[in-house]
């Protein structure tokens, strides 16, 4: 039983046994052998100067917090009103979700479809693969599905736009000023401070989770062995 225990476990570590010896310049394609840096400390391409990568290890491990912290303020970014307008003892107020129906109601579903697909779902699906991805490598477990979630998290970055709908929000507000009196809500801070804290996460690139991982995968295995010889003098 324990030899199963040890064997899936080797299993589960194998998908992330991938070089993550060689980096290649994104700037010039220069490949280079990649060298162990301090923390926070980083490495230049001889040829052209640029950013090769840096050490992320013990901003990767801090940024469970701030992972959970962006679901605070992206569930009070959907719950609450973003703004208030008072015209003539009148006022209405509107969510996200409720600007999104305003915008299919008048036949304007591309462009519905844009706002919830860029400023809900995408930041939705990163801090929730985010938060099982550092949950897991927290725990000391690479997780199942890495290698996709990962990639899937590369591809759908720039897709998430939560700091253009906050211009947006703010261009409009200057123009509606003219005619009414315009009340920011809780929501339009919470976007705010959701814009800083995503601008704090995605400083780690996503190919930097590999090599984090493969550290993790090979104190798992390392773990699971001396787990094996245990059992074995016991046994």
């Amino acid at each position: 039983m324990h030899a199963n225990f040890v064997r899936s476990a080797l299993m589960r570590s194998f998908h992330v046994d991938v070089d993550t010896s060689l980096k290649l310049c994104p700037h010039c394609d220069a490949v280079y052998v990649r060298a162990p840096l301090s923390p926070d400390e980083r490495a230049y391409c001889r040829r052209c100067g640029g950013e090769l990568y840096r050490n992320h290890e013990v901003r990767i491990a801090a940024l469970l917090p701030l992972v959970f912290a962006g679901f605070i303020t992206y569930v009070t970014c959907n719950v609450f009103p973003i703004v208030t307008l008072e015209i003539q003892g009148l006022s209405t107020q509107t969510t996200v979700w409720g600007a999104v129906r305003a915008m299919a109601h008048h036949g304007m579903w591309p462009v519905a479809t844009l706002v919830l697909a860029t400023t809900t779902l995408v930041p939705f699906l990163e801090l929730g693969l985010l938060t099982y991805l550092l949950a897991s490598l927290a725990a000391g477990r690479v997780p199942v599905g890495f290698g996709p979630i990962v990639r899937f998290m590369r591809v759908a970055r720039p897709w998430g736009m939560v700091e253009v709908f906050l211009l947006g929000i703010v261009a409009s507000m200057v123009k509606l000023s003219a005619m009414a009196t315009v009340v920011p809500g809780p929501a339009l801070w919470a976007f705010g401070a959701l814009v800083a804290l995503l601008a704090i996460v995605i400083v780690v690139d996503p190919a930097d989770f590999w090599e984090y991982a493969a550290k993790v995968a090979s104190l798992e295995r390392a773990r699971a062995a001396e787990e094996a010889r245990t059992a074995e003098e016991f046994s």
